[in-house]
């Protein structure tokens, strides 16, 4: 029964280890839940092992893959091997955890979807932000009526950060805000706008302004820029009897404005200001309650939040949104 107890505690393998494969490698760690970490970068897991010695490492996937210790995988690798290497995790009878995205076009993500049904396997895709209390406690109060009926949402996620080379900005930083607002307006968009630049490297979009319609009139937009003089996320909701504003940046992250609109005696619209409210949150790491999302949906085998469905929700987005960036720059 011990042994038991302890494969349960330490089953899952990472795959990753870089820029924020680090991050699930000490949270998993804390957890109790890793089993083993693998990368491919000799000199990257040398230098986890000194921060980790009682880390076990690997430089094999194989390994992780044919370890029957080891019933789960989480992958923090680049978006171009999501899709072979969550299938390859799903076929050696593995659940899975991938951070975003889910894969690079919707049919490969339909078929790992649908793989993962067909297997009895529970697919998860890391969108952190469903996790973080302030979104969490954001849609409490959209539940309760406290902001009344969305009416537009829109994010900035800017920032001057590392430019790369193998994703543009729309990859990078949108798929969170996409996956919020699909959670908030509970609908799939109906139309979806997209235009950006490439001002550093030819046909790696810097920004993008991506818009989505839905069915219930509601509208939304998405400012992503990795060439912005300063770091910027936040999310504005605006509700018909009141506004939220979530700014990850700031220690307050949410805060409620109680505008109104009037019309005087003349049918003009007066705005009627009100002081921000702000709003309590719990003190928690987003990263570390999504990955204890992923552990609790493996053992009592539900559901994720952010499972495989909402991931393929908003890969479409994703795919739909490249498409008109690509035809405006043909």
């Amino acid at each position: 029964m011990e042994e038991t107890k302890t494969r349960q505690k330490n089953h899952i393998g990472l795959v990753g280890l870089g820029y924020w494969g680090k991050n699930l490698l000490r949270n998993f760690h804390e957890l109790d839940l890793l089993h083993t970490a693998c990368d491919f970068d000799n000199e990257l897991v040398e230098e986890r092992m000194k921060a980790f010695p009682e880390v076990n490492f690997s430089h094999s996937f194989d390994e992780i893959l044919e370890n029957d210790e080891i019933t789960a995988i989480a992958f923090a690798t680049p978006a171009s091997t999501h899709y072979e290497y969550v299938k390859k995790a799903l076929l050696a009878g593995k659940d899975v955890f991938v951070e975003k995205p889910l894969a690079l076009n919707v049919p490969d993500g339909e078929e790992l979807v649908k793989l993962a049904e067909d297997e009895g396997r529970i697919l998860m895709v890391g969108h952190i932000l469903q996790y973080h209390s302030a979104v969490l406690k954001l849609k409490a109060l959209l539940d309760e009526g406290r902001l009344g009926k969305i009416q537009y949402i829109y994010s900035n996620r800017l920032n001057m950060g590392k430019l790369r080379t193998e994703e543009n900005i729309l990859w990078s930083f949108a798929p969170h805000d996409i996956s919020v607002i699909l959670m908030l307006v509970g609908e799939e968009p109906l139309k979806i706008f997209s235009h950006g630049g490439d001002y550093v490297t030819n046909g790696i979009h810097d920004t993008t302004m991506t818009t989505m319609e839905f069915p219930g009139g509601v509208k939304g937009h998405i400012f992503v820029s990795w060439l912005h003089p300063f770091k910027e996320q936040k999310l504005v909701v605006v509700g018909s009897e009141a506004m939220a504003v979530f700014d990850d940046v700031h220690d307050e992250k949410l805060w409620i404005y109680d505008h109104k609109v009037d019309l005087n005696e003349q049918k003009v619209p007066v705005v009627q200001k009100a002081d921000k409210i702000p709003v309590a949150i719990a003190n928690s790491e987003p990263l570390k309650e999504e990955l204890l999302h992923f552990s609790e949906s493996i053992k009592n085998r539900t559901k994720p939040r952010t499972d495989g469905m909402e991931g393929l929700q908003v890969l479409k987005v994703l795919e739909a949104a490249e498409k008109q960036i690509h035809n405006e720059h043909r």
